[in-house]
């Protein structure tokens, strides 16, 4: 039997799938948007944009952010316990509609 591969993106079709009017490249405004240190953003993956992906098992977490890095911001949160921190373009995070603290 064939090996199946291990790449950044396997198992990943029905994850990165997208709706057929959501196909292509988001508005220019994704790429855009800025976050401020403590803001809650959730990880959303944009598949058509490979640069600043985080790994996909982060698919719907919500993090915290600590810091810009470059174009990108730095990330943390939970996972098992333990604190990890991501590097994500901002293409792939959505704010929250809670503000820092949690309240609405």
């Amino acid at each position: 039997m064939v090996k199946s591969s291990k790449g950044f993106r396997s198992r990943t079709r029905g994850t990165f799938r997208k709706h057929v009017r959501e196909r292509g490249l988001p508005p220019v405004t994704r790429f855009l948007k800025t976050f401020e240190v403590g803001d809650r953003v959730i990880i959303r993956i944009e598949s058509s944009e490979p640069h600043g992906m985080p790994h996909p098992r982060y698919q719907g977490r919500v993090a915290t952010v600590r810091a810009q890095v470059g174009r990108s911001y730095l990330i943390a949160f939970l996972d098992g316990g333990k604190e990890k921190q991501v590097i994500a373009h901002p293409v792939h995070l959505l704010p929250t509609s809670k503000g820092p603290t949690g309240s609405a």
